[in-house]
């Protein structure tokens, strides 16, 4: 199989003293993973960080066997994050959930998109409230949707601010996940929508499919 692609890279480990194992999701054809040979070479290791986005072509000889890659930097996008921890953190553990929620080749050109909008957010200044949507919309582009309002008692509100759970009482829906309003919303909020989203994604998606929630998350969190 051979063929010329745009992708995202969404993890790399070192497979010899010169080369790496890599996986790219790509604009046509989904999750693919590979070995980039010379990849500690000054051409491109500096470039070689998980979230910026290349020009590869990818040959495999045999179906059996793991194929390689030729890979042209095409677009910067990690770096600019490096001195920023909690959004770094937060482009490691999105590259990780799509890398665990995704099989190889199969395309999802909408995955790939939402990657493209992952880095935009960033840049909006309700990035926090943005990418709680953000990874709704991954976990529904999955196959997994909620809708919230399914799972709130209107005549039992906590405050102004949230909801609570009808069958899980303990549990508070902030509002912004309800109305979607633009409003201002304190960290706090944002911690109660990730850790809602968060029970959704461990309890419907991962426990089900024998995956471990990702530490990842865990760390971006501890950061907000």
């Amino acid at each position: 199989m051979k063929f010329e692609d745009k992708g995202f890279l969404i993890n790399k480990n070192k497979y010899n003293e010169n080369s790496v194992i890599a996986e790219f999701f790509t604009e046509n054809n989904g999750k693919v993973s590979g070995l980039i040979f010379g990849a500690t070479s000054s051409k491109i290791k500096n470039f070689l960080l998980n979230g910026n986005l290349f020009n590869i072509q990818f040959n495999s000889k045999n179906q059996n066997k793991i194929g390689y890659f030729k890979v042209e930097i095409d677009k910067i996008h990690t770096p600019y994050f490096l001195d920023n921890k909690i959004k770094l953190n937060c482009i490691l553990y999105s590259l990780n959930l799509i890398k665990i929620l995704t099989v190889e080749n199969q395309s999802n050109f909408k995955i790939y998109n939402q990657l493209i909008k992952l880095f935009d957010l960033l840049y909006t200044q309700n990035w926090l409230k943005n990418f709680v949507f953000w990874e709704l919309e991954v976990i529904k582009l999955v196959g997994y949707d909620i809708n919230f309002r399914d799972y709130v008692d209107s005549n039992k509100l906590k405050n102004n601010q949230s909801y609570v759970y009808t069958y899980d009482g303990s549990k508070i829906i902030p509002s912004f996940l309800i109305k979607n309003n633009n409003g201002n919303i304190n960290n706090d909020e944002i911690k109660d929508g990730l850790k809602i989203v968060g029970d959704f994604l461990n309890k419907s998606v991962l426990i089900p499919n024998n995956i471990n929630y990702p530490v990842s998350r865990t760390d971006f969190i501890k950061l907000i």
